[in-house]
C-alpha cells in the first residue's frame, strides 16, 4: 500500500525541527515526506548567523546531521521554489510547473526582510541581512567599502550592525523610533544599550525618517532624512523588521490576517484542515511570533496532531536573552509595564553601565516583566518567577539590587520551581523531564543534553539546567563532585594541596601518583598553573612544556588567524619617550597592528610565531619585560598620576602602583588579576572595578577587593581602611595566596568571594585576624614567588634549544602562507578568506615516503608543524616505551588557521587526542576524527620512524593503500 504524502514547503530552522519531530515519533515510516527548500543550502542555524563573519563555516552552521535525510527516507529538494498551492487538487506547483500531490501540507515558509519602499531602496549596494547568500553579498560589497549603515534598530538591526563591525566598517544604525529595540526595551534600558553600543564605536541615529537614497558625494549612497539632515555610506543594510511569507496562502485560498500572516487555530491548522502553517509565516490570535522557540512549539503541535495526540498551541512567551555587539540584553514579559496598576523598580549602575528593571503586579505579589542591560545573570530566576507565578519576596527590589557579600542567594532556588517549570523553551523541557532523565542515569551535562536536548538550542538555559541537574543528583543522594576531569578525582583545591604537601614538582609525578591516563586540555594547564604558583619554575622546561596552552608555550596571545599579539610590560602605565619610540620602531619594523589597551599598555598584533624571538630581543634590549598578557596571572596595575602631579592627589599613587606591579608580576593564579591605585577619592584609576584596588586617603590607603569589569561587572568591596604601605602589601600578599589556594579553576576573584562561605566577613577573619593561623605561611609563599621571578622572554632568548620551538616548520623556513594581512586605516588587519590568493595545491597521492626531521627535533608530548610537499601537517610526539609519531593536517577546521600542531596532547579514556588551540576541539591522533562529532575531522597520514628519523607517506589514511602502510608500521 502506498504511503500518504506529506509535503513541507520551507526548510529553515523550524521546518527542520518539524522533520526531527516526525522522525522522533516514527511518522516518517507512515508518510512519504517531501520537502521543498528555496535556498541552495539545507537548514542552518540563523540564530548564530553573525558567527559566519567571525570565521564559522556554512557547514558548521548546518542543522542537518549526516545521513539524517537518507536514514529517514525524507526527500529534500533544495533551490526549489514553490509558486502556488492548488488546495482543491491537493498539490503544490514549483517554478518549472511540476506538480507534487499531498495528503498533508505544512507551510514553513518563514518571513522576509521588510524593505521600506522609499526612492532608491533598490540601488546597487543596498542589501538585506537574512540568509547566508545575503552575508556573502555583504562581504563582497564590504571589500570596497569604508562605512556601512543599518536601517533598523531592533534585534535584527543590531545583529546586522555587529556584522558590519566585524567586517571592519565604520558602522551606523538609523532607527525611525526614538529609541533602540522599542518593542523589547523601555526608555531607561534603551538609553543604557545605546550608550554601551556607542562606546564600541557604533554611531546611533534615532528619530530618523529616511525619505530617499541618492548618490553620495564622499561615499556611494546618501540617506536623506525628513529633518533635512543626511548621512553618507558605501554599504546599506535594511533590517527594518520582517514580514510573513504568506504568498502561497492566496493561491490556496487560505485566510490571512489584515497585516499578513496565514491564520491558524490552536492545532496550527489553516482554514483548510489539510494544510498547516508553522513558524514566522503563521498568524495565531492576531500575533506573529518572531522567535525560534514558538516555531518549535508549533512544530511539536503539528507532529502530535498527525499522531492523533492532543497538543494545542496557546501562545508563547516572547522573553528573550541575547548578546548584541557584546552587550548582555534581556527582556521578560511586560517589560513596558502596560498591565493596569502595575508598579516598577529600577536600578542603574552608571560606572559599570548596568540597568535593571522589574515590573510587578498592583499588589506587589507577582512579577510581570523585567529589563536587564549589561548584566543578564538574573534572567533565569526572573523568567521562572514570572512564568510560574511564583510569589515575590517582601522586598521585590532585592531581586535586582547588588547582593551583599556573604548573604544568602537572592530569589528562589531550583527547589522552589514546580515540576512543570519550563527550563528549556527551545525544546520544551520541563524540570520534571530533567528529573526523569537524571533518575534514568544522566549524571552529567553532556548526557543530559543528549537525552533531553535541553541546552542544545539557543543555549540560554544552560546555567539553570546545570543547577537543576546538581539539585536532582543531590536529591538522589549522589555526591556532586568537583573533579577537574577524568584524569584526576580531585578538585582544584585538592590538587593544590597535593602539590604542596607532597612537594610535587612535575605533572608526570602528580598523575603517576594521584591520577590516571595522560591528561587533557583541562588538567594540564591547570596543573601547569599550580606548579608555577607553588614553585615558579620556567614554563618551557622539558617537564613543563607539554602542559602549556599555546599562549603560555609561545609567551604571546594567539589571535584567530594563528598570529600572536605582543604586550611588553609598562608598570603602572609609566613609560619614557625612549621606551615609546622603541615600541613604535618594533611595530614599524615588523609591520604590526598597534593599539593602546585599557590597562595603560601598548598591544602589538600580527606577529608570526617565528618572529616572536626577534621582536622580543629588540624589546628586551630596550629594557622591557614580558607583560604576561597571555597568562592567568597579574596583568596590569593601573594608576593615576597622584600627588606627584595632580592638585587633588593625596598620595603617590604611581609610586605605589609601580611597587605592586614589580612585586606581583609573573604571579600565576586561577584567573587573570587586575589592579589599580588611585591617588584620591576621585578614583581616576577605577580601582573599585579591579581584583585589587587601592585608593589613597590622607591617613594611608583604603583596600578594595574582588571587583571586576568585563562580562559580569562587580563593584569591589572595601576590605580595610587607612593602611600604611607595609601593612597594605602584607595584606595583599595573604589575600592573593589564599585565593590561589582556595579558588576553583578559571574563577575570578569576584566569583570566588561570592561563593566563599561566610563571604567578606570570613575573608577578613582569615586575612586580617589570621583566624586560621596561616598568615605567616601565606606571606612566606608569596615571598618565594617574588624572589624567584624571571622574565620568561629573557630566559627563552638565552636558550637556543628553546628558540628552536619557534620555527614555523621542522623542515622549512618559509612562513605560513595562510597568514595574509591587508591595509586598513593606515595599519593592517587579517585578510578575509576571499581576500587571500593562497595556493591550494595538495600533495599528489603517489605513496612516497618523505623524510621530515629527526625524532629528537620534536620534544616529548608536544606537536610541531612540518611541510609534506605543499601540504602543512602537524606532527605529535608521544614517547611511551616505544616512541610514536602521529601526523594530521595542521589546519584547525572551521578557522582557516594552520595551528593544530600547537594544541595540547592528552587522552580520552586512553585514546590519544589533540586539543585544538583556538576552539578546543578534540581530534583522535590515530585517524583525525573528533570523538565528539564524527563529521568534524582532519586528514591523518602514515608515519614511520627509521634510525631516529621521522618519515611520512604522501597518501592520507583515507586511501586504502595508506591504511595498509600505517598498519605495517
Amino acid at each position: 500500500m502506498q504511503k500518504p504524502v506529506l509535503v513541507m514547503v520551507g526548510h529553515g530552522m523550524v521546518g527542520h525541527y518539524f522533520l526531527e519531530q516526525l522522525v522522533e515519533r516514527q511518522l516518517h515510516l507512515h508518510y512519504q515526506v517531501v520537502v521543498f527548500g528555496e535556498e541552495r543550502l539545507p537548514a542552518y542555524d540563523r540564530v548564530h548567523l553573525s558567527e559566519y563573519f567571525a570565521g564559522r563555516s556554512a557547514e558548521s552552521l548546518s542543522l542537518v546531521q549526516p545521513d539524517f535525510l537518507a536514514n529517514s527516507g525524507i526527500t529534500l529538494r533544495t533551490s526549489s521554489r514553490i509558486c502556488a498551492v492548488d488546495a482543491e487538487r491537493q498539490c503544490v506547483i514549483d517554478e518549472h510547473g511540476e506538480e507534487t500531490h499531498y495528503q498533508q501540507l505544512v507551510l514553513a515558509t518563514g518571513s522576509y526582510p521588510f524593505v521600506p519602499p522609499m526612492p532608491g531602496h533598490d540601488r546597487p549596494g543596498c542589501l538585506v541581512y537574512r540568509t547566508l547568500d545575503d552575508l556573502d553579498a555583504i562581504a563582497a560589497q564590504a571589500k570596497t567599502a569604508r562605512s556601512g549603515v543599518v536601517i533598523g534598530g531592533g534585534l535584527l538591526g543590531l545583529e546586522a550592525a555587529n556584522a558590519l563591525r566585524q567586517l571592519g566598517l565604520e558602522t551606523h544604525v538609523v532607527e525611525f523610533a526614538p529609541r533602540l529595540m522599542a518593542v523589547q526595551l523601555d526608555e531607561g534600558g534603551a538609553a543604557m544599550l545605546r550608550h554601551k553600543i556607542e562606546a564600541l564605536g557604533v554611531q546611533v541615529h534615532t528619530s530618523k525618517e529616511t525619505r530617499e537614497i541618492v548618490d553620495g558625494e564622499q561615499a556611494q549612497h546618501r540617506l536623506c532624512f525628513a529633518d533635512g539632515s543626511h548621512l553618507e555610506t558605501d554599504l546599506l543594510l535594511f533590517s527594518a523588521g520582517i514580514r510573513p511569507r504568506d504568498n502561497l496562502a492566496e493561491s490556496a485560498g487560505l485566510s490571512r490576517g489584515p497585516r499578513g500572516g496565514i491564520e491558524i487555530n490552536d492545532r496550527c491548522q489553516t482554514s483548510d484542515a489539510t494544510i498547516f502553517a508553522i513558524g514566522e509565516c503563521a498568524l495565531w490570535d492576531g500575533k506573529i511570533f518572531g522567535l525560534v522557540a514558538p516555531g518549535y512549539q508549533m512544530a511539536r503541535c503539528v507532529a502530535d496532531h498527525l499522531l492523533d495526540k492532543e497538543n494545542l498551541f496557546t501562545g508563547a512567551d516572547m522573553s528573550t536573552k541575547l548578546k548584541l555587539l557584546g552587550v548582555d540584553v534581556a527582556s521578560i514579559g511586560d517589560a513596558h509595564g502596560r498591565t493596569p496598576g502595575s508598579q516598577s523598580y529600577q536600578w542603574r549602575d552608571g560606572p559599570n553601565e548596568i540597568y535593571k528593571k522589574i515590573v510587578v503586579s498592583a499588589d506587589g505579589k507577582l512579577l510581570l516583566g523585567a529589563v536587564l542591560i549589561g548584566d543578564s545573570s538574573d534572567y533565569s530566576t526572573l523568567l521562572q518567577m514570572m512564568l510560574n507565578g511564583m510569589p515575590l519576596p517582601a522586598q521585590p527590589e532585592m531581586l535586582i539590587l547588588p547582593q551583599p557579600s556573604g548573604s544568602e542567594p537572592k530569589g528562589l532556588g531550583v527547589a522552589a520551581l514546580p515540576d512543570s517549570a519550563q527550563i528549556c523553551s527551545c525544546h520544551n523541557v520541563s524540570k520534571a523531564d530533567i528529573s526523569t532523565a537524571v533518575v534514568a542515569g544522566c549524571s552529567e551535562m553532556g548526557s543530559l543534553k543528549a537525552c533531553t536536548k535541553a541546552g542544545t538550542g539557543c543555549g540560554g538555559c544552560v546555567p539553570l539546567l546545570k543547577q537543576v541537574l546538581e539539585y536532582e543528583l543531590t536529591q538522589l543522594g549522589v555526591e556532586v563532585k568537583k573533579d577537574v576531569c577524568e584524569h584526576f578525582a580531585f578538585s582544584r583545591q585538592e590538587i593544590y594541596h597535593l602539590i604542596r604537601v607532597h612537594q610535587i614538582r612535575s605533572f608526570s609525578a602528580l598523575i603517576a601518583r594521584f591520577g590516571q591516563g595522560s591528561g587533557c586540555e583541562v588538567c594540564k594547564p591547570l596543573v601547569g598553573s599550580l606548579l608555577a604558583s607553588c614553585w615558579n619554575d620556567y614554563l618551557l622546561e622539558p617537564q613543563h612544556l607539554p602542559l602549556q596552552d599555546t599562549n603560555d608555550r609561545f609567551f604571546a596571545n594567539m589571535q584567530k588567524d594563528g598570529t600572536y599579539s605582543v604586550v611588553p610590560r609598562i608598570p603602572a602605565g609609566e613609560i619614557t619617550p625612549e621606551g615609546l619610540i622603541a615600541i613604535g620602531q618594533v611595530a614599524q619594523r615588523y609591520q604590526l597592528y598597534t593599539k593602546i589597551t585599557g590597562g595603560q599598555r601598548v598591544d602589538l598584533f600580527g606577529a608570526r610565531q617565528e618572529q616572536l624571538p626577534a621582536i622580543w630581543r629588540e624589546l628586551v634590549d630596550a629594557g622591557f619585560e614580558t607583560g604576561h598578557a597571555y597568562g592567568k596571572s597579574l596583568r596590569t596595575v593601573k594608576s593615576c598620576v597622584g600627588s606627584t602631579w595632580c592638585r587633588y592627589g593625596v598620595q603617590d599613587s604611581t609610586g605605589l602602583a609601580l611597587a605592586l606591579e614589580q612585586r606581583y608580576k609573573g604571579l600565576r593564579s586561577p584567573h587573570k588579576i587586575k589592579m589599580a591605585v588611585s591617588g584620591c577619592t576621585r578614583e581616576c584609576a577605577e580601582a573599585q572595578s579591579k581584583d585589587i584596588g587601592v585608593i589613597a586617603t590622607d591617613k594611608g590607603w583604603n583596600l578594595y577587593v574582588c571587583g571586576n569589569g568585563g562580562m559580569k561587572p562587580r563593584h569591589a568591596d572595601l576590605f580595610a581602611s587607612d593602611l600604611d604601605r607595609e601593612t597594605l602589601i602584607a595584606t595583599i600578599d595573604r589575600l592573593l595566596m589564599f585565593y590561589i589556594r582556595t579558588a576553583d579553576r578559571l574563577q575570578r576573584t569576584s566569583t570566588w568571594l561570592d561563593n566563599l562561605e561566610g563571604g567578606i566577613d570570613y575573608l577578613r577573619e582569615v586575612i586580617l585576624q589570621d583566624s586560621l593561623s596561616i598568615g605567616a605561611e601565606l606571606e612566606s609563599e608569596m615571598a618565594h614567588v617574588v624572589g624567584s621571578y624571571q622574565c620568561e622572554w629573557q630566559t627563552t632568548l638565552a636558550s637556543p634549544e628553546r628558540l628552536a620551538l619557534f620555527r614555523p616548520f621542522l623542515n622549512d623556513a618559509t612562513p605560513d602562507e595562510a597568514v595574509v594581512m591587508v591595509p586598513q586605516r593606515g595599519q593592517i588587519r587579517p585578510a578575509q578568506p576571499e581576500e587571500k590568493t593562497v595556493s591550494t595545491a595538495q600533495v599528489v597521492a603517489e605513496g612516497e615516503w618523505v623524510r621530515i626531521a629527526a625524532l629528537t627535533d620534536i620534544p616529548a608530548n608536544v606537536g610541531m608543524a612540518a611541510r609534506l610537499g605543499q601540504q602543512q601537517i602537524a606532527l605529535f610526539h608521544l614517547p611511551d616505551s616505544e616512541p610514536r609519531i602521529y601526523a594530521l593536517d595542521n589546519l584547525e577546521p572551521g578557522t582557516g588557521a594552520n595551528v593544530l600542531s600547537r594544541g595540547l596532547l592528552g587522552d580520552i579514556a586512553g585514546e590519544p587526542v589533540v586539543f585544538s588551540p583556538l576552539y578546543k576541539k578534540r581530534f583522535r591522533l590515530s585517524d583525525g576524527i573528533s570523538p565528539d562529532d564524527n563529521t568534524l575531522r582532519v586528514r591523518a597520514w602514515p608515519v614511520k620512524i627509521e634510525q631516529g628519523d621521522i618519515w611520512v607517506n604522501t597518501l592520507a589514511l583515507a586511501h586504502p593503500l595508506a591504511v595498509q602502510l600505517a598498519e605495517a608500521f
